[in-house]
Parts: structure tokens; C-alpha cells; sequence
């Protein structure tokens, strides 16, 4: 039985420092493509300005959690209390918002929360189980001391020889084929 050849993943390229890794990274933006990361051992400063990159989309997620969170709490205290069950006690109003307040604050936190949390596990489209890039064997350094940019052949600009030649160009030492 013939062993099948593997598909290639993208190309990795190597950078000693944050700067280097910076400067790739905003020729990576203006070169076009749309496909690629930076990874990195620790946060740095300006990468999101090089890359090109938006605001996150998890507050928004969160808010609209949280406004669900207060909004369902408050119409559900006025369904259970005027409408589908109402009792009258001592003159009060069947419904009071400021009665109302604390348990939809809590739902307000709780929906908040939730959003963020599965807001951020889908726009990272986690959990991931397999990522091509876990079996490259310098890709380890990324978490020590060395700082890593990779352009996906799915990326529509993607040509194996002009996407070497721009990273070489940036100043990558070091650029290798990831297979999946």
C-alpha cells in the first residue's frame, strides 16, 4: 500500500526578534494577503497595527449577552408576577422594576459572561484538535525565544516562490514548507 503524499499547509518563517517579526508583518499586510498569523512567546506591542487588525467582536458578543441576561430577567418577573400568577399583597403593584433589578443584574453578569466565554471559544473557532502546526518541529520555539510568521497556501495571493522571496525579503533566516 502507497503511502499518500501530504498536503502542504502553508509556509513558516522564522525571526529572531520582535522588530524583525514587526517589519514581516506589516510587508505580509501590504503584500495583500488575507490567510496568514504571527505567533509569538509573549504579547508585542503594535503587532494588531502591523497585522491590520480590527477590535475584537467578543464585547460586542458579551453586551448583547448581557442586555439578553437583563432584558429576559425583567420580562420574566413581569410575566410571573402580573400576568400569569398575580397576587395582590398589602396595595403593591403587581410589577415593580426595582423589585426587579437585582435578580435581572444577576442574569445581566451571568449572560455577560457566557457570551464572552463562547463568543471568544467561536471567533478562535476552538477547540481545535489538530493544528498542522504542532507537528513542525522549530514551530516548539515559539514558546521559548523565536518569533514566527505563516502564510496558508489556501490564502488566494499564495505562490510558493513570490511568498519566499517576500519573506526572505523581510528578513527571515530561515523559511520552511508545513505540510498538513
Amino acid at each position: 500500500m502507497a503511502a499518500t503524499a501530504s498536503k502542504p499547509y502553508g509556509i513558516i518563517a522564522e525571526f529572531l526578534t520582535p522588530a524583525d517579526a514587526i517589519h514581516a508583518a506589516e510587508m505580509v499586510r501590504d503584500a495583500g494577503f488575507r490567510k496568514w498569523d504571527v505567533y509569538t512567546p509573549f504579547p508585542v506591542h503594535g503587532m494588531d497595527q502591523a497585522m491590520g487588525l480590527d477590535n475584537s467582536k467578543v464585547g460586542y458578543i458579551a453586551f448583547a449577552g448581557g442586555l439578553t441576561g437583563y432584558f429576559s430577567g425583567m420580562l420574566m418577573i413581569w410575566w410571573m408576577n402580573a400576568v400569569d400568577y398575580p397576587i395582590m399583597i398589602g396595595g403593591k403593584p403587581m410589577f415593580s422594576p426595582y423589585g426587579a433589578f437585582p435578580p435581572c443584574y444577576e442574569l445581566t453578569i451571568l449572560l455577560g459572561a457566557f457570551g464572552s466565554l463562547f463568543g471568544m471559544l467561536a471567533l478562535n473557532r476552538l477547540p481545535r484538535l489538530h493544528h498542522p502546526l504542532l507537528k513542525h518541529r522549530r514551530f516548539a520555539l515559539a514558546s521559548h525565544d523565536r518569533f514566527f510568521v505563516v502564510i496558508e497556501t489556501a490564502d488566494p495571493k499564495y505562490s510558493e516562490t513570490e511568498t519566499r522571496k517576500l519573506l526572505t525579503s523581510a528578513g527571515s533566516q530561515r523559511i520552511e514548507l508545513v505540510e498538513e
